[in-house]
């Protein structure tokens, strides 16, 4: 092979990996720090991750930044005691060079979620009685408007305990599903709760200190007795 085509060949594959390079998302690397683990709180005491503040940011700053709308739904169970939630679910963001769902809650008081539910456009069964809901477009633009409730960061990678722990830190509780065996890591003066399957798959849920029950009072009534004790 001459000098000549080995310039071709070389060319060629420089094109191909600029190609591809073109059409990989990009990553969202401006502002603060977006890492999952750099949590803080502000003078309320709400939790700040990502950039955002829950209770604070809205629906339109997390659309602003991931640079796309989401998909919006709102769901009923009527076992809960709060029957509604609407949620934004955002598909592979890259953030700092990770990619990871993104599932934002949005706080939103229980009357005005019924009255969108019954401008749903359709309504299709989820499992266990619960209801999925597409809504109206209007409903859709208002909820734009409105503060996130709740994070839940779903990475693509899988991690194991000894990582968790050197980024996030030893948990003040640790509980155990146990139909699924999934392990929570919880911190609640961060308003953090990371759920690990046995596989490594993870599932971060982020929320204000002050509403942290909402995630351990369903964990404790599942767990053993014998894991609701602290850390120590």
């Amino acid at each position: 092979m001459d000098r000549q085509i080995i310039l071709s060949v070389l060319g060629v594959a420089v094109l191909g990996f600029l190609g591809v390079l073109l059409l990989m998302p990009s990553s969202i690397e401006d502002g603060p720090d977006r890492l999952p683990w750099r949590v803080s709180h502000d003078v309320a005491g709400r939790t700040q991750v990502f950039g955002f503040t829950i209770g604070e940011t809205t629906l339109a700053e997390v659309r602003a930044l991931f640079g796309e709308d989401g998909k919006v739904n709102l769901f009923q169970d009527p076992s809960q005691a709060e029957p509604y939630g609407v949620e934004a679910f955002f598909d592979q963001i890259h953030l700092q060079r990770l990619r990871a769902d993104f599932v934002i809650t949005l706080d939103v008081d229980q009357a005005t979620l019924a009255a969108m539910y019954e401008r749903g456009l359709r309504i299709s069964q989820v499992g266990s009685g619960s209801r999925k809901v597409k809504l109206d477009p209007n409903d859709v633009e208002t909820l734009a408007s409105l503060p996130i409730r709740s994070i839940s960061y779903l990475p693509k990678a899988r991690l194991d305990n000894d990582l968790i722990e050197q980024r996030f830190g030893t948990p003040e509780l640790r509980l155990t599903e146990p139909e699924t065996e999934i392990v929570h890591w919880l911190y609640p003066e961060r308003g953090m709760d990371i759920g690990r399957s046995p596989n490594g798959t993870v599932v971060i849920q982020y929320v204000n200190p002050v509403d942290f029950d909402r995630l351990l009072s369903p964990l404790q009534d599942a767990a053993p007795a014998d894991e609701t004790q602290p850390e120590t």
